[in-house]
């Protein structure tokens, strides 16, 4: 049996759609637009790495990064992101989201701009210290997810709240985007001011030494969208569901909300005393009461996201056959170093710009209309379809007329992953746990999701080696080959709809009624398993 609300979140709740829950999207998503431009443009620029630092005298292409360093230098932020994302979603449940969210920011301007700044002439100086300063830039990212996610969550109103925190992530589509832009200016701007031959005409001069600024300039612009939120993240006030449900400091929450809201907010002391002293609110993590109740969703959240980013982070490998396929890069040593940094950039923003940045949009569109649960079912199901239909008949599509088809299912795999669970496992963790461990429970989810990302990023950069010893790439063992590597990652997409079915639906309720922070305490209740719905009525 469900208790009364507080007034305090009850207004929250109910409240119309304000100038501020537009001006909390834009802080929370400027983090966001900063993690997306940190971890995806070092892939813009590894080519280049590979030209400045391991070129090779006399031979026929362009240096390219040794596949242990390669993995290292995409990886390792990745790395740092899952260890950000369960220090930080702890922290916040302990010290209040606003007190930690400062930190996360901190952090990440700082290490982006060291990134830039890696020292050393030697290969291996350069890049043990640019991996050491990403794996920090990607632990302060890590925290951006859980905090952001749940400030925004805490936030918003019930009807809308779907919406606003799918437009947080969304602003991961802007900062693809806006890496690709700055990219493409910095390399276009270099190349115009230093002409530089293909390699094929003269391999030494086609780098210029001033190539080496290039890289640099573009890991450190991450830091600008950053350090422009950080005197509006430290002017938010705390959330009034933290305040009120986990320091329980009635006044306080009243009093912030009331500005927040500009309406008079009573602060019911007393009710806020008797709701911390209800079983519903008392049990912890590692407890069976949470097993009973969260367990489910906790192994829904975790085994979706982890199966998502195996796919979708895998998806980068086939990019280069993409790009190839429609003609937007040309072979390496027929280009010169910023030449090649152009094209790629210019590839990566037609692809954010076409499908990445509209399938977001259509989530946040979409969300509190069609539900959470709807969106990434259909999701998972689609990417499964399309994974099978490049897989199945892969050496029709290898053939040249057939390339344009290829390209269209693939940018169809990625505006469904946007429209579908790539936005879902990032908001349905933030409504459905309580609100004491509800950063926490969201960074193991999203912690889980990073090590997906990990397997997906490197262990079918592997797989995905042609069987044929003599036909792999520099330095890489026979993997079991491209086709096989797709119908793999058709069975994980697969898998992830299975689990889906573990996940609520909390479309249009309460995050208390969700949670369950309001119940009456009675023995029946205590009998009775919980009441969310997986699939909606």
């Amino acid at each position: 049996m469900a208790g009364e609300q507080l007034q305090v979140l009850s207004a929250l709740d109910l409240a119309k759609t304000q100038w501020y829950h537009f001006t909390a999207i834009v802080i929370a998503g400027m983090g966001f637009f900063t993690d997306a431009y940190d971890l995806f443009s070092i892939s813009l620029v590894t080519k280049l790495l590979g030209r400045i630092y391991y070129h090779v005298d006399g031979a026929p292409k362009p240096g390219t990064l040794p596949p242990n360093v390669s993995a290292a230098v995409n990886g390792v932020a990745l790395c740092g992101t899952l260890a950000g994302q369960l220090f930080f979603g702890w922290l916040g449940d302990k010290m209040g989201r606003k007190s930690v969210y400062g930190m996360t920011l901190i952090l990440m301007v700082v290490c982006s701009l060291a990134s830039g700044l890696s020292l050393g002439d030697e290969p291996k100086a350069v890049m043990a210290t640019l991996c050491f300063f990403r794996f920090w830039l990607g632990f302060g990212i890590g925290g951006d997810y859980p905090l952001s996610a749940t400030i925004m969550s805490e936030y918003a109103n019930k009807k809308t709240r779907g919406a606003f925190i799918a437009a947080v992530f969304a602003m991961q589509g802007f900062g693809i985007l806006a890496g690709g832009v700055v990219s493409l200016v910095v390399s276009a701007a270099f190349d115009h001011r230093f002409k530089a031959p293909s390699y094929q005409d003269d391999p030494v001069g086609s780098t210029v030494k001033q190539a080496d600024y290039i890289w640099r300039i573009i890991l450190m612009f991450g830091a600008i969208p950053a350090a422009l939120t950080y005197y509006w993240r430290m002017k938010m006030p705390e959330t009034a569901r933290y305040t009120a449900l986990v320091a329980k400091d009635a006044k306080k929450a009243a009093t912030d909300m009331s500005k927040v809201l500009q309406v008079e907010i009573e602060a019911e002391e007393t009710k806020v005393e008797k709701l911390a002293m209800k079983s519903a609110n008392s049990f912890s993590l590692f407890s069976r009461e949470f097993a009973r109740r969260h367990g489910l969703h906790l192994l829904g959240t975790t085994t979706t996201w982890f199966l998502l980013d195996i796919a979708f982070y895998s998806q980068n490998l086939f990019q280069k056959d993409i790009f190839s396929a429609i003609g937007w890069i040309p072979k390496a040593e027929t280009m010169s170093a910023t030449q090649e940094v152009y094209r790629i950039s210019r590839a990566q923003t037609l692809i954010a710009l076409c499908s990445t940045v509209p399938g977001y949009w259509f989530t946040v569109a979409f969300i509190d209309y069609m539900g959470r649960f709807a969106i990434q079912l259909m999701g998972f199901f689609f990417m499964t379809v399309f994974m099978f239909a490049l897989a199945i008949p892969y050496h029709h599509w290898t053939l040249k007329p057939n390339r344009i088809g290829f390209v269209v299912i693939y940018s169809l795999t990625f505006f469904f992953a946007n429209f579908g669970p790539n936005a879902t496992t990032f908001v349905v963790p933030a409504e459905i746990f309580p609100a004491r461990l509800r950063s926490t429970c969201h960074g193991i989810s999203a912690a889980a999701g990073k090590a997906g990302a990990i397997i997906g990023a490197f262990g079918f950069l592997y797989a995905a080696q042609n069987q044929d010893k003599t036909k792999t790439d520099a330095g890489y063992p026979p993997g079991i080959g491209v086709k096989n590597s797709l119908i793999v990652l058709g069975v994980v997409n697969f898998l992830g709809m299975l689990f889906t079915f573990l996940v609520p639906e909390p479309k249009g309720k309460s995050l208390e009624e969700l949670t369950g922070e309001n119940d009456e305490d009675s023995p029946e209740l205590d009998m009775q398993p919980p009441t969310n719905r997986t699939v909606p009525v």
